[in-house]
């Protein structure tokens, strides 16, 4: 049996109506447990009691014939300002699209008009429930932190958790280290993480990267000169190994060092010692080094490009980072963490991911690895006007590849249903907004492009850029759930 079908999805019905509750149990079917309440003075204490998923609320429901006080609107905005709030699913006979705005703004995650579509409202609480599995996995990351982080450096995945016993058991010798891993994985966070854990932590840590610098200047840099060595020496200079004396040199990007270089670092490896630039004294160092890179080492051997000894000497213990879209549990830690550094580092009044921002995060491969996530989270927060980041906040690719996820997940309908709203967007965006040109363009009627619109909440012109809010079913038969108004 398939592990999802196994899933129960909890979901509480907040609807005067018990007859309407028998039929959608019956409708959603197996994998959803449903509970039904008609007194709204009960959600709030069965949502402490019991643990709820998603809620289902009937926005026509009349408070005067129930025992419970208040009207739907209270009772929204009484469970969206609780602290860990379940996603609220509204739906009723008003489809105006004032209402539905006005539905979201007090903090529900969806608006379906009646006739419910059996189909769309599936694919909603699925939606929401996954939502709710990444708030519940960030909860669970933040509890597991104290006992299992290492200092600068954060994930609770499998993965990360061996690259923390590695850092350890490594950190209690002083042997040389290489570390692997894509732009971006935090190679340097993780050399820092050595050395404050190993005998040398009160001694410097200096780093270094050859990146694009001329071999004359990385010689200088590395191992210093004396005065009048070249054109412009003024003084003698010490270089980053006699800086990093007694403590820990880190090279970053080892590979990019041209082979006479290699040779001059593997001859201070082995001697323990360096000459300056322009002088024949030697000057005895005591550093630990540990070397980055994202090249393949052992391939540039075999085509001569590096030295093999080197090789040997730097790698005597090898550190594998994975890239950030293989420890994809880690993303929500990751992004809070960052939500709250820059909030505090540009005075910015925002608290809180939404469930659809973090959806947004875990559906993105993110090529750049957690410096380009860091990145997003900062560029999210100064353009937020909000006090959470929602999806309206993400750059526009990782909102598109988002919504793809999202479909990806659904059903064969619901794939075609999102697949002819972008094509009534494009035809929109391509005529300016002109219905009777984009429905030419389609190759359908004025009248079926309006009905499509209406269904749809596509507006005239909407940019390509404004994120659509998935609504109503354009199934053209839909299974729906009929009750009397």
């Amino acid at each position: 049996m398939d592990e999802s079908s196994l899933i129960q999805k909890r979901i509480l019905l907040v609807d005067r109506d018990e007859a309407f509750a028998t039929v959608l149990k019956s409708v959603l079917g197996e994998g959803y447990v449903l509970t039904h309440i008609a007194d709204f003075a009960e959600v709030l204490p069965a949502l402490e009691q019991d643990e709820t998923d998603v809620i289902l609320l009937n926005w026509d429901a009349n408070p005067n014939s129930s025992p419970g006080k208040g009207s739907p609107a209270d009772l929204l905005h009484a469970i969206s300002s609780r602290a860990s709030a379940p996603p609220v699913i509204a739906f009723g006979w008003d489809t105006r699209r004032s209402t539905a705005l006005e539905i979201a703004r007090l903090g529900a995650t969806d608006f379906f008009p009646q006739p419910l579509d059996v189909l769309e409202l599936k694919f909603a609480l699925d939606r929401a429930y996954r939502r709710v599995l990444l708030v519940r996995d960030l909860a669970a990351a933040k509890r597991l932190i104290p006992s299992t982080h290492i200092e600068g450096l954060l994930g609770n995945s499998k993965a990360m958790q061996r690259i923390y016993e590695v850092i350890r058991k490594v950190a209690a010798v002083s042997t040389n280290v290489l570390i692997n891993g894509e732009s971006g994985t935090g190679k340097e966070l993780v050399a820092r993480a050595i050395h404050k854990l190993s005998s040398r932590a009160d001694e410097p840590f200096v780093a270094f990267s050859p990146c694009a610098l001329p071999d004359s200047l990385i010689e200088d840099e590395l191992f210093g000169h004396e005065k009048g060595a070249f054109t412009g020496a003024q003084q003698s200079r010490r270089g980053r190994f006699e800086e990093a004396n007694g403590g820990t040199i880190f090279l970053d990007e080892i590979g990019d060092l041209a082979l006479p270089l290699q040779s001059k670092l593997l001859r201070v490896l082995q001697e323990r010692s360096l000459q300056r630039l322009g002088s024949n004294k030697t000057i005895p160092v005591d550093v630990r080094l540990i070397c980055a890179t994202h090249r393949d080492l052992e391939k540039m051997m075999q085509e001569g490009t590096f030295r093999q000894d080197l090789y040997f000497r730097i790698s005597v213990v090898r550190i594998n980072l994975p890239p950030l879209r293989e420890r994809s549990g880690d993303i929500a830690l990751l992004a809070e963490y960052f939500l709250q550094e820059f909030a505090r580092a540009h005075k910015k009044r925002v608290h809180s991911l939404t469930p659809g921002f973090l959806n947004a995060l875990a559906s993105y491969s993110w090529p750049g690895n957690v410096r380009e996530l860091q990145n997003v989270i900062e560029r999210s927060l100064v353009l937020c006007d909000g006090e959470a980041l929602g999806v309206e906040d993400l750059p526009t690719e990782i909102r598109r590849l988002a919504v793809n996820s999202e479909l990806l997940g659904g059903s064969f309908h619901e794939a075609v249903r999102s697949f002819k709203r972008e094509l009534i967007r494009a035809a929109l965006k391509l005529h300016g907004g002109n219905r009777l040109k984009a429905a030419q363009e389609l190759q359908i009627s004025r009248c079926y492009l309006h009905r499509l619109l209406n269904q749809l909440g596509v507006e005239e012109g909407v940019d390509e850029e404004v994120e659509v809010e998935e609504e109503s079913a354009l199934a053209e038969e839909p299974a729906v759930i009929h009750r009397v108004q």
